[in-house]
């Protein structure tokens, strides 16, 4: 990122500082980028700025740099960064990042404003958990304008193992992202049911998920999520069950947009709201389980 003098401004700013977003502003900062960063609680600019990072007073402060990147739960905290005044106010050239599992309509909306204040936008969500994410080996789903791209890539190569370039409209990344969880979903609530079935006849669901995953279905899915759901071990959450409503949801929703039924959506929608209504929103959704164990007489 070179600056008008010639000089190398190798700064960027970071919103979000979640789990994924604390371990991908960590990332920049030991590849020696200075990240600036804003949170709405102080705890985790805190761990931030322990390791080198320079806290914003706000999200101002972190969109006063080149390049930045939000980090957000949903939807309606990537709307605060769509206020006309903030993106007035950016930095000239500023390319923002957005990072976080948003709905297609959302995706389409921020373009079109960042467009309109004439701010660059990259719609870049990932797979992994935040350990994938601190080992720098997330799978990016990028999409947005050639040039925008080229610019950011170099970063997001930093974050992640491999960056897809899925295209020039940032909604497509989106896209992608619900399609991969969507598919995530569907190998959790199957595992569950087979699992039970396991179960309930008398064998042990452990042999099941070491059967299928030296065989017929190896990989990080049915192997992490398989062990978790024969252990019934749903905490630390990777990813919790009511941010996995969440997405279903908004892969429903983008299915409806254009025609496109998901029935299995349906059904995992209606067991992971059976897992909230069970106090197991902030579990992992591989607690889809414990919703397999109860429609069949085990728990």
């Amino acid at each position: 990122m070179t600056q008008a003098d010639g000089t190398t401004d190798r700064t960027v700013g970071f919103v979000g500082l979640g789990a994924m977003g604390r371990a991908m502003a960590g990332r920049l900062l030991g590849a020696g980028y200075g990240v600036r960063v804003w949170n709405r609680s102080p705890e985790s600019v805190a761990t931030l700025v322990a390791q080198g990072a320079e806290a914003a007073p706000d999200p101002a402060g972190a969109f006063a740099c080149e390049v930045v990147f939000s980090m957000l739960a949903d939807d309606r905290a990537v709307e605060l960064l769509l206020d006309p005044a903030l993106l007035r106010g950016a930095r000239p050239g500023l390319v923002h990042v957005n990072m976080a599992t948003v709905s297609v309509e959302l995706a389409k909306r921020a373009a079109a404003v960042h467009a309109d204040h004439g701010v660059g936008y990259v719609a870049a969500p990932v797979l992994g958990r935040p350990p994938v994410a601190e080992a720098g080996q997330l799978t990016v789903l990028a999409a947005g304008a050639a040039k925008t791209l080229d610019r950011v890539e170099p970063l997001l190569s930093v974050l992640g193992r491999r960056v897809w370039r899925l295209g020039a409209e940032p909604h497509l990344a989106n896209a992608h992202k619900l399609a991969a969880n969507y598919l995530i979903a569907c190998a959790i609530g199957a595992m569950a049911e087979a699992a039970a079935l396991v179960d309930a006849v008398g064998g042990e669901p452990a042999d099941l998920i070491g059967v299928i995953t030296d065989s017929i279905l190896p990989g990080p899915v049915h192997t992490g999520y398989g062990t978790m759901i024969a252990d019934r071990r749903y905490e630390p959450a990777g990813f919790r069950a009511a941010l996995g409503l969440k997405d279903v949801n908004l892969a429903l929703t983008a299915g409806a947009e254009v025609n496109v039924p998901l029935p299995l959506g349906g059904v995992l929608r209606d067991a992971l709201l059976d897992a909230l209504a069970h106090g197991d929103g902030d579990r992992d959704w591989a607690v889809l389980a414990e919703v397999a164990r109860r429609h069949a007489g085990l728990a």
